[in-house]
């Protein structure tokens, strides 16, 4: 059986693989980069790649070592690290993206909830 907590981090976190990679799209990236210089395009592209990287990485940590995640002081680590990721994200949204509509406050819940997930397995430990 699953563990519940980690299994839903899991999903959480392929989730948002999913999101980064539809960016390119949903943001009309080819179009919308190419007004900035090339350093500006390719490091925003990198960046996003390897956070497309990190949320695989966890997901898969969630998933293949759940024991060890909660069970060892790496693992809580782990767990830590990704809570604070949440949280700082969370914060970062109101100093950088201060815009009112629907679609940006559902993205702030679903920070909280990354948060939220991360933190369940420690509470619980």
């Amino acid at each position: 059986m699953h563990d519940i907590p980690l299994l839903l981090c899991a999903l959480h976190s392929f989730a948002f693989a999913a999101f980064h990679l539809a960016f390119w799209k949903l943001f009309d990236w080819k179009r919308e980069l190419a007004r900035v210089d090339l350093p500006t395009r390719a490091i925003t592209q990198i960046l996003n790649l390897r956070l497309v990287y990190v949320f695989l990485g966890i997901g898969m940590l969630c998933l293949l070592f759940p024991a060890q995640l909660r069970g060892t002081p790496l693992g809580r680590a782990v767990l830590w690290f990704m809570l604070l990721f949440w949280v700082g994200r969370t914060v970062e949204q109101f100093v950088f993206l201060r815009i009112n509509r629907p679609i940006v406050h559902i993205l702030t819940a679903l920070f909280v909830l990354g948060a939220v997930l991360f933190a369940w397995p420690l509470l619980a430990a």
